[in-house]
């Protein structure tokens, strides 16, 4: 009764906060509840926590809101709400509860009520500023962080923003760089709106699976907006011992996994005033709206229970579970229910007799078979290891994969590794390229911190995340001829963590067809165990799309990552809205007789570019110009300058502005170079053929090398001061071997591959 008592109050106040809303939304995944749906400002629509790709030792957590922002939304454009709290839920030990949460909090001013317009002779209505608040103990205590945050109006358009008749401000994109706040704690953090980044089909995947391939495909949310919290925190701060990277054990090492959600919330009754007032807001604070993996309340949870879903606690959701292992997605995967009623899903099958036995689908009986046998002893299926949860019965298949997956993080522990190694044995020891365990038992994005992240520029980057490093563990010569753990690209991807790029629509999609039982050496019906288990439907399954594969615009390079708004003013096609004139490939520091610093980028795509400004800071200083080198609007062109002034002393930073021909501009990543009077690591041999062994007398050592572009060819990181490094695939040529430490560059090599 007290629960349905809440769920009433909680209805009252959402359909009041409809009346108020700004602009009504239209049928999105992110609009994945009922009550939510009516309730724009508070709902969720996505969360991201990745290792930042421009400095190992931070991690970067994304909590989106407010789905479907037309960018000409007008004239009561959308920013975030007040008396609504928007969290950063962190969990960094195996006790059930949060152990870090972020509150932000807003506050609205019309600094010109005579106006209908939004901006106007640079004074803004509906500014609005944010308190950032941090509780470092599960929500018994917060303490302001940030205080008077700002947040940038949205993109109207160029009268609104660069014009004297607005905010005469030199670009849009200065204002989101004004935005981005240093937290008195150390966290650097942004929030605004933003080109939401998420991609699919909506269109196709709601018409009952409906969907559709290449040029057919649309993205249901490209040209839209909507409003994020970034943090960039310390990878010390939020592991539950303040360790650094550094010091994990290796690149798996279970103490440094997180698991990361959000949530909205808001007060329990909203009352109106009779007389257009403002409306007074009373009572316990009520989530309304909560987000970890994606597209769990979209397509996993069944409408009757979405409500209450985001209104449930993500460490008390247990209910939930049997959704998870007989999912009603994997209907539409098995022929003998309705997968044939669904041809967009045609590529999509489920193991009915994987090696012969096992049968996946839903109500089958999976591995329940091996259930106390001496076969799963000790393994993760073991009922001494974690009791009766992977195996709870004969009819519940998809307990073994997809709750894990979903709702406790995956173990590096038998079964749990690639089929690498096993020589046939599903059940053996295997090449470990996962390890997200966090036994909290909700749902949750799971991130293992001490995971590398994989350069963006690098040949083996992909937006299938932990498919594709499975996918490279199990067939490329580099990583699969040893069952060692060693970093595969992708091990930082989705579903460790969740990256921008990774198409997890795809992935999810791939994951309920049984591609994580196939990694593990469950192959597909059509494997007879000879030969390569590479089979066709393999390869359907991995071919699969779900419509677009990519977001309909770039990333930045850098904080906040999240890509500029779309701009109002452009109109119905927004083709000229591109937000960046450039394309960086890559940018790369490196020392010249221990006194100059050379810098070398690379871009593609120049349109518009007029220049670049290099600029550098001295210690923690502020960044001045130190040199200019002009465009030539290539198609792909390196750069390089030298810088022959820099500080010996202290740390060097030093990044690129580039300058388009109407003034606006953008910034590369930073790169920081520091001297010192020794050297600190020496490689061996130079010239060398196969191998490079680094040696060091410092720790925590973060080596990585580059060929000659500036593409990165190989990272390690540094165990009891020594690595090695397998140059036998490189070509011949000359690269560059750059040692860093807590992020910053302290001294390069060059090496010769014979």
């Amino acid at each position: 009764m007290n629960f349905m008592k809440r769920i009433l109050k909680a209805f009252i106040a959402l359909l009041v906060c409809f009346g108020l809303s700004q602009t009504n939304t239209f049928a999105s995944s992110h609009r994945e509840a009922p009550l939510i749906s009516n309730d724009p400002l508070a709902d969720n629509t996505d969360v991201y926590a990745f290792r930042s790709p421009t400095d190992q030792n931070k991690v970067i957590l994304i909590a989106n809101y407010i789905p479907f922002e037309h960018p000409a939304g007008g004239p009561n454009w959308y920013t975030f709400g007040e008396n609504i709290r928007y969290e950063i839920h962190v969990e960094n030990n195996q006790a059930i509860g949060d152990d870090i949460i972020y509150r932000f909090t807003f506050k609205q001013v019309n600094e010109d009520p005579t106006t209908f317009f939004r901006i106007r002779l640079g004074k803004e209505n509906w500014k609005t500023t944010y308190t950032l608040e941090r509780s470092m103990n599960g929500g018994s205590s917060f303490t302001t962080i940030i205080s008077n945050g700002v947040v940038p109006p949205p993109n109207i358009g160029p009268r609104s923003i660069e014009s004297a008749v607005g905010l005469n401000a030199p670009s849009y994109e200065s204002l989101m760089q004004t935005a981005i706040t240093t937290s008195s704690t150390g966290e650097r953090v942004f929030a605004g709106p933003i080109d939401d980044p998420f991609f699919v089909d909506l269109g196709g995947a709601f018409d009952v699976g409906n969907f559709r391939k290449g040029a057919q495909a649309r993205d249901g949310l490209a040209k839209f907006n909507c409003h994020s919290l970034v943090i960039e925190a310390p990878i010390s701060t939020l592991q539950k011992d303040g360790k650094t990277a550094a010091q994990a054990a290796n690149i798996l090492d279970g103490n440094f996994i997180i698991g990361v959600y959000a949530t909205a919330s808001r007060p329990e009754i909203t009352t109106l005033d009779v007389n257009g007032g403002t409306p007074s807001a009373t009572g316990s604070w009520v989530q309304v709206s909560r987000l970890g993996m994606p597209l769990t309340n979209e397509v996993i949870i069944p409408i009757g229970d979405k409500d209450q879903w985001n209104f449930t606690n993500t460490n008390n959701e247990s209910q939930f579970d049997k959704y998870f292992i007989n999912p009603e997605l994997a209907l539409y995967m098995d022929d003998s229910q309705f997968g044939g009623a669904v041809p967009g899903l045609s590529d999509l099958r489920i193991q009915t007799k994987s090696l012969g036995s096992f049968d996946f689908r839903n109500g089958k009986p999976g591995l329940f078979p091996l259930k106390g046998s001496p076969a799963v002893k000790g393994t993760a299926l073991d009922d001494e290891v974690f009791g009766n949860y992977l195996l709870p019965n004969n009819t519940s298949p998809r307990a073994v994969d997809l709750l894990p997956i979903f709702q406790t993080g995956v173990p590096n522990l038998r079964p749990y590794q690639l089929a690498t190694g096993k020589n046939g044995d599903p059940l053996a020891a295997g090449k470990p390229f996962i390890n997200n365990f966090l036994p909290t038992f909700g749902d949750m994005l799971r991130l293992n911190m001490a995971v590398p992240a994989t350069p963006r520029n690098s040949a083996d980057f992909s937006s299938l995340g932990l498919v594709w490093a499975a996918v490279l563990g199990l067939t490329d010569s580099r990583y699969n001829t040893t069952a060692n753990l060693e970093f595969i690209p992708n091990m930082d991807g989705f579903p460790n963590g969740r990256r921008l790029e990774d198409d997890v629509t795809r992935i999810e999609l791939q994951a309920v067809s049984g591609i994580v039982l196939a990694a593990i050496g469950l192959w597909y019906d059509d494997y007879d165990g000879t030969g390569s288990p590479v089979t066709p439907q393999l390869l359907r399954v991995l071919n699969f799309t779900a419509g677009p594969t990519a977001n309909d615009t770039t990333f930045r390079s850098s904080f906040p990552f999240v890509q500029t708004p779309w701009r109002g003013f452009v109109g119905a096609s927004y083709a000229a809205a591109n937000p960046l004139p450039v394309k960086w490939l890559s940018f790369t520091a490196e020392k010249v007789n221990n006194d100059r610093v050379l810098l070398r980028w690379e871009v593609a795509d120049e349109v518009n570019n007029e220049k670049y400004e290099v600029e550098h800071s001295s210690g923690s200083g502020p960044y001045t110009t130190v040199g200019t080198v002009n465009g030539t609007n290539g198609g792909r062109t390196s750069y390089d300058f030298v810088h022959m002034t820099p500080s010996l002393n202290k740390v060097n930073n030093y990044r690129i502005k580039q300058v388009d021909k109407d003034g606006k501009f953008t910034y590369s990543q930073i790169r920081s170079i520091s001297f010192s009077g020794k050297s600190v690591f020496t490689v061996s041999p130079n010239p060398a053929t196969d191998f490079i062994k680094i040696q060091s007398t410092e720790t925590g050592l973060n080596i990585r090398m580059y060929d000659q572009s500036g593409k990165q060819v190989a990272a390690k990181q540094l165990t009891n001061a020594m690595n090695e490094i397998d140059i036998s695939r490189l070509p011949k040529g000359v690269y560059v071997i750059v040692a860093e430490k807590d992020g910053v560059q302290i001294e390069t090599r060059k090496v010769v591959k014979q």
